[in-house]
């Protein structure tokens, strides 16, 4: 897959014609492609797919290729060179992803909290300081990230969140429980919410930091799933002491943190979740010529597939326009999702009984079906985004929310808070 190293060091963002006013008198999709030639294979586009991460714990390939591609910013061109990006603008960003489109890739799921989530929130809401020292090092796949939001008793209602931050000396001293964290058990850093002062309402109470997961008093328990897969985690915080430099924002900013990611998250997400279109192409020639309905039901997924395609293109085209993002991150999640579900289903209907010999390793498709019920809950549930479409598109009445304005320590979550 890699053939060259470190070919991109000179790559630079005059390639897109961005600097001193320099014309665009080539194809930027050529050129990033070239400048790539040296470095990675062309894509098989009948190689297996992978399925947002399935069964997948091997990080070599992944280290490797993103070690590989760092020199150049490919992975994060939108991000500042000092930080390990290219410094370059949306539309040269679409020519890197298309042009990366073009080769082998290993499945990089461990690395995308990080890149596509954490990253660009600390652009945001981080200190130049944790901006070199963080940044550089999830751009080249270094230190794996995970998020550090979700809580046994706060899931959908994240702001209930009860896990306890209090300072100490220099540093502050953490204690709580979270769920469902994905890639815990081999991540260096974690995006870490929690509650520094429950007598405010329960989204001014928070704060963020980075938390160290090698850190005493971590402890981090994997979640086995019916696809045998364990990447989803609990983590456990005994009095976890975590240094003021860590601390992301300022107290009482944990909440504008957290929705900056789960922004970022959303939009991640939409878009089709990662299908490709050769894939839905060729579950195409896997149904018989004569089989009538479900050659109806494809030409319907496909139908979906390009509604979603369009869709992000528009998106694309209002953030290029300086417009702030809206809803569209929610309504492609929900037929993303529901797209994924059906097409998975759909191939288990033209695979039959050979189905059932899944051995974890080999079917896409089997694998699709298996994971596609996560993607339901997975980046934020199909009912808190049907409740944003409802408000911010129908104009619907939000529902009532009688503890928004409450000191967290008058609210019933408040007693699991301890």
């Amino acid at each position: 897959m890699l053939q060259g190293r470190h070919a991109l060091a000179g790559w630079v963002p005059a390639r897109f014609g961005q600097v001193d006013g320099e014309a665009r008198t080539e194809d930027p999709v050529k050129k990033a492609a070239a400048a790539l030639e040296g470095l990675l294979s062309e894509r098989d586009p009948d190689a297996p797919v992978a399925v947002l991460g399935a069964g997948i714990d091997d990080l070599t390939a992944g280290r490797k290729y993103l070690a590989t591609l760092a020199p150049g910013g490919f992975m994060v061109p939108t991000w500042p060179s000092e930080y390990g990006g290219m410094g370059v603008d949306k539309d040269g960003a679409q020519a890197v992803k298309a042009a990366l489109s073009r080769f082998e890739a290993p499945d990089l799921y461990p690395w995308m909290v990080g890149i596509d989530l954490v990253g660009p929130t600390i652009l945001v809401h981080g200190s130049d300081e944790q901006k070199l020292r963080w940044l550089a090092a999830i751009a080249n796949g270094t230190e794996i990230w995970c998020q550090l939001f979700s809580e046994p008793n706060a899931g959908s209602d994240l702001a209930g969140l009860s896990a306890r931050a209090r300072r100490d000396g220099e540093g502050w001293r953490v204690t709580g429980s979270k769920v469902w964290t994905s890639r815990a058990h081999y991540s260096k850093w974690g995006l870490l919410l929690a509650r520094y002062d429950s007598s405010l309402p329960k989204h001014r109470g928070i704060v963020a930091f980075g938390l160290d997961l090698t850190a005493p008093g971590v402890t981090v328990k994997p979640l086995v799933q019916m696809n045998k897969d364990a990447h989803f985690n609990e983590v456990f915080l005994d009095d976890v002491w975590i240094a003021d430099s860590d601390r992301i924002d300022e107290p009482g900013q944990g909440w504008a943190v957290a929705l900056t990611c789960l922004s970022f998250e959303r939009g991640s997400l939409g878009g089709g979740l990662g299908v490709r279109r050769d894939q839905v192409l060729r579950l195409a020639s896997m149904i018989p010529a004569d089989d009538a309905v479900r050659r109806d039901a494809w030409v319907r997924d496909m139908a979906k597939f390009e509604t979603i395609r369009m869709t992000d293109e528009r998106t694309k085209a209002s953030a290029k326009a300086g417009k702030a993002p809206g809803p569209e991150g929610s309504g492609s999640k929900l037929r993303g999702t529901a797209l994924i579900k059906s097409l998975a289903d759909l191939a288990m209907q033209v695979e039959g009984p050979a189905a059932a010999a899944y051995s974890g390793e080999t079917d896409d498709w089997v694998k699709m079906f298996l994971v596609s019920p996560s993607l339901s809950i997975r980046g934020g549930t199909d009912e808190i985004q049907r409740n944003i479409l409802a408000e911010r598109v129908l104009g619907l009445p939000p529902e009532p929310r009688v503890d928004k304005l409450k000191a967290f320590s008058e609210t019933p979550g408040a007693a699991t808070a301890g």
